[in-house]
């Protein structure tokens, strides 16, 4: 079948990107789903930094390639084998596929799947297939999804059913940004009831962060970043206090109001700055949570004799440290008892056409999600 879909066959293009235009709508054709694969309609897909870092160049990928991962969508076809999606069902993507046979899978933790984290790397479905092209050639997938597209061809193992009474622009989300910041909350930090924390860094995956940090019932919620307007929407989401990380002693402020620094500290932007502020203003005995994705040849250095010292804790957190099959469900349901504020974060919805415009807002701070709808 011919779909529409967004395509980047240069990274690192200058901005603005409503003029430089890195994403061309094109026509592509689009194989048929086979043995564990399904086909499903794009519904709605959110503009996120990772695919932005594939744009700007910080993540290398193979390219041309279709970019866009977080989406929701409706089952249309499945391929042979596939016993648990039919037509009709409602499906939110996940961007790194389990096999469900390497040794972090069957240790329950799909986010470091091997085989799926070596067939996102190269650009391919689980399987090491592509059903994307352009005639005769052959177009990359973005981390098993390509959801800036009006149908995707994905691995059974890259979808998760969900509630038809959610609509699709929010389970969207789901796929990314609340599982990425909620689940680092819950599952990697495990944070408890009166805990101290602070969100360096607030686009959607932080205000996520912030959002699971307040329903899972700190007593103080620190919001850093360097946007004063990202700031204000911190403070409506359940923000105690906010600084701006542009003054130089932002650290020294943070321990000044706080006595000391914070238990956990959660690192959102993906920045070596954002880093530093962050193991800066965790507390002795605290821990670092870093979910963000800088370039790959960036590197953080601080205080070797401070891990023994102050006891601190240094954690990365990928996917949230989820479960998506559990975790996307039981994160859908505080939604909609309305513990989760996730409707809060998207700001605008658009177009695919203005796909371009969306990631010049987004990179430069003027949104925290962006949802193109189909």
């Amino acid at each position: 079948m011919n779909i529409k879909s967004a395509v980047l066959r240069e990274s690192g293009v200058e901005p603005p990107y409503e003029y430089s235009r890195p994403l061309k709508i094109e026509t592509l054709e689009l194989d048929p789903p086979q043995q564990g694969e399904v086909l499903i309609q794009i519904k709605a897909a959110s503009l996120c930094h990772s695919d932005l870092s594939v744009i700007n160049g910080s993540r290398p990928r193979p390219l041309p390639m279709a970019l866009g991962h977080e989406a929701a969508g409706v089952v249309v076809e499945t391929g042979e084998d596939v016993n648990d999606f039919k037509p009709g069902d409602h499906v939110v993507c996940v961007f790194v596929p389990s096999c469900g046979q390497c040794l972090p899978c069957k240790e329950g933790r799909p986010a470091l799947c091997e085989i799926g984290t070596k067939s996102n790397s190269e650009g391919t479905l689980l399987n090491g297939g592509r059903r994307l092209h352009a005639g005769e050639e052959k177009i990359y997938h973005h981390i098993g999804v390509s959801a800036f597209s009006e149908y995707a061809v994905v691995a059974e193992n890259s979808l998760v059913k969900v509630d038809k009474t959610i609509s699709f622009e929010k389970a969207a989300l789901f796929g990314c940004a609340v599982i990425t910041g909620v689940g680092a909350v819950v599952n990697t930090a495990g944070i408890k009831m009166g805990n101290t924390v602070a969100i360096v860094g607030l686009g959607g995956v932080g205000l996520s962060a912030l959002i699971g940090t307040v329903a899972a019932g700190a007593s103080r919620v620190v919001a850093v970043d360097i946007n004063e307007t990202k700031l204000a929407r911190a403070k409506e989401l359940g923000a105690t206090e906010t600084f701006n990380s542009k003054d130089e002693d932002v650290i020294e402020q943070i321990h000044k109001s706080t006595g000391g620094g914070l238990d956990y500290v959660f690192e959102t932007a993906g920045a070596v700055p954002a880093m530093e502020v962050s193991y800066g203003i965790t507390k002795r005995g605290g821990t670092t949570v870093t979910t963000g994705l800088p370039h790959p040849e960036h590197h953080f250095s601080f205080p070797y004799v401070s891990l023994t010292v102050e006891e601190k804790t240094l954690k990365g957190s990928y996917i949230g440290s989820c479960v998506p099959d559990k975790d996307i469900p039981r994160f859908i349901s505080l939604f909609k008892q309305e513990r989760l504020q996730v409707d809060q974060l998207v700001t605008e919805t658009i177009p695919l056409e203005k796909i371009n415009e969306g990631f010049d807002k987004l990179a430069k701070g003027k949104s925290s999600r962006i949802i193109i709808t189909f």
